[in-house]
C-alpha cells in the first residue's frame, strides 16, 4: 500500500499527524540542543546555519530566533528547487528576526552545462549529477561558509546509514574546509522533529504533507512510499551508497 493510500484510509493528511512522536528523553534532547546552539554562537562566531527548508532546517531556525542567537541563516537556492520551498523561503525572510542569506549558483556555469550535458544530464551518470551539485550547491556553499568558524545543518543520525555516527560537534570534513559544523539535532528522532514542528506552530515546507521526508532540488526528490527508507526519494535512480551532493562527506 502506498504511504497516500494508508493515510486515506486512516484519516491523516498533515505530516504533524502523521510523524509528532515525541521520544522518551524528547525534554533532555531539546536541552542539549538548546544549550550546543548557545555554544556555538557563544564561542564559535563568525557561524551560520545551512538551510534546505526542510523540517529539521525550520526547527533549527526556529531555535536560534527563539532564543536570540546571533548565528545567521543561509540558503543555497539552487535553480531547481519546488515552488513549495520557494515561497517558504520567502515566508522565512519575511518573518525570521534572524538574518537570511540567499546563495544562487553562478548563473553561466549553470547555462554552460545545460549547454553542454544537457538539462537531463543528472540521470545519465553518477559523475554527472555531482557535476551538477557542484555547480549548484559546492559552489554556492564555499562562498556561503567563507569566513565562518562554524556552520550548523540539520543532519540526524536516524536519516541514513551513511550518517548513522552523526556527532554533535563534527571538525573532520571535506566541504567545509575542516571548519568546525554543529549538528544540534543529531539525536533526535523523526517523531522528535514534528513534535517541536507541531508543539510551536513552526512553518514547515508542504511537500512533507505530500510525503517528502527529504527536501531537494525538484529533479532529484520524490515522495516515498510506506516503509521505503527516509532518503529513498533522493537521487532515487542511484546507488544507495552515493547518495550525497558533496556537502556532508566525510574524509
Amino acid at each position: 500500500m502506498s504511504t497516500s493510500s494508508f493515510l486515506s484510509a486512516h484519516g491523516a493528511s498533515k505530516a504533524t499527524t502523521l510523524n509528532a512522536r515525541a521520544s522518551d528523553d524528547y525534554a533532555a534532547k531539546l536541552d542539549e540542543t538548546q544549550a550546543l546552539l548557545q555554544r556555538a554562537a557563544a564561542e564559535f562566531s563568525p557561524v551560520t546555519q545551512a538551510s534546505s527548508l526542510g523540517a529539521e532546517d525550520v526547527v533549527i531556525t526556529h531555535l536560534i530566533n527563539s532564543l536570540t542567537l546571533d548565528i545567521p541563516v543561509f540558503v543555497l537556492e539552487t535553480g531547481a528547487l519546488h515552488t513549495e520551498t520557494l515561497a517558504l523561503l520567502e515566508r522565512t525572510e519575511a518573518t525570521s528576526r534572524a538574518t537570511i542569506h540567499v546563495f544562487r549558483p553562478v548563473h553561466e556555469s549553470v547555462i554552460q552545462f545545460v549547454r553542454d550535458k544537457g538539462q537531463d544530464a543528472i540521470y545519465q551518470s553518477i559523475e554527472l549529477r555531482k557535476e551538477c551539485c557542484g555547480i549548484r550547491k559546492m559552489e554556492p556553499l564555499a562562498r556561503a561558509l567563507k569566513g565562518q568558524r562554524a556552520w550548523i545543518t540539520g543532519l540526524r543520525q536516524e536519516q541514513s546509514n551513511a550518517r548513522a555516527d552523526v556527532p554533535l560537534q563534527d571538525d573532520g570534513e571535506v566541504a567545509t574546509k575542516n571548519i568546525s559544523k554543529f549538528n544540534p539535532l543529531a539525536k533526535w528522532t523523526w517523531g522528535d522533529v514534528w513534535h517541536y514542528i507541531a508543539t510551536n506552530n513552526v512553518d514547515y515546507n508542504p511537500l512533507h504533507d505530500q510525503f517528502f521526508p527529504s527536501v531537494g532540488c525538484a529533479p532529484c526528490t520524490r515522495a516515498i512510499s510506506l516503509g521505503e527508507e527516509f532518503r529513498a526519494g533522493r537521487w532515487w535512480w542511484e546507488d544507495e551508497a552515493a547518495k550525497e551532493c558533496g556537502l556532508h562527506v566525510k574524509k
